[in-house]
């Protein structure tokens, strides 16, 4: 309860002051750019350089709103609470979500689930936020040697190589991967869509895996 209080909070009047400021500065940016003297250019890179940093801080805002308002799975499997995440994403966007769920009856270390269950939450926000995707998919699949995670959308995409690794959550996404024992591959290019794919070994040395 006291993070979903926390989570409101931080919607309500952190991320709103920051997407009232941003609709300011855009108005500001799109006066000055008829201004051609030295100065309205000068004074334009800066309001420039105050949006763009405003953006980040928002996407941050609403990065710390996704983490509060789940503890990871909530006594739910995996399988049910990504099928959750899916839903939202439905309600709150006008893409077709599709989740599909592979050998979900297989009981997998509380660490990998919560693990596997922030990666698809990052990945799903970005999808929200930045994509303008028409169709996303989200996909489980666990075997006795495995667990893979796979979200894809059709949406704008990115360039991989043009953007720095802590921006959308990528090097947070890295480290739990990381930490796992996983890896993490990430497939995008402008108009081409975005690929988030997890791989997670069962083996005797997965943390919180008893052989």
């Amino acid at each position: 309860a006291e993070r979903n209080r926390l989570a409101r909070e931080i919607h309500d009047t952190l991320a709103q002051g920051l997407a009232a400021t941003i609709l300011h500065l855009e108005t500001a940016d799109a006066l000055l750019a008829a201004d051609s003297t030295a100065g309205g250019a000068q004074i334009a890179r800066a309001v420039q350089q105050a949006l763009a940093l405003t953006r980040n801080n928002l996407d941050e805002a609403r990065r710390s709103v996704h983490n509060l308002r789940a503890a990871p799975l909530e006594g739910r499997t995996l399988a049910a609470a990504l099928d959750a995440l899916a839903q939202d994403l439905r309600s709150q966007t006008s893409a077709r979500v599709t989740f599909s769920a592979v050998g979900a009856d297989q009981p997998l270390p509380l660490a990998l689930e919560a693990g596997l269950y922030r990666v698809a939450q990052e990945a799903l926000n970005n999808i929200q936020c930045h994509a303008a995707a028409s169709n996303v998919g989200i996909e489980l699949v666990s075997t006795p040697e495995r667990v893979t995670l796979l979200v894809e959308d059709d949406g704008v995409g990115f360039d991989i190589n043009g953007i720095t690794p802590n921006r959308y959550g990528l090097t947070g996404m890295n480290e739990r991967v990381k930490l796992l024992q996983g890896s993490l591959r990430i497939d995008s290019a402008p108009s081409l869509g975005t690929r988030v794919a997890v791989a997670l070994p069962l083996t005797p040395s997965t943390p919180g895996l008893i052989a």
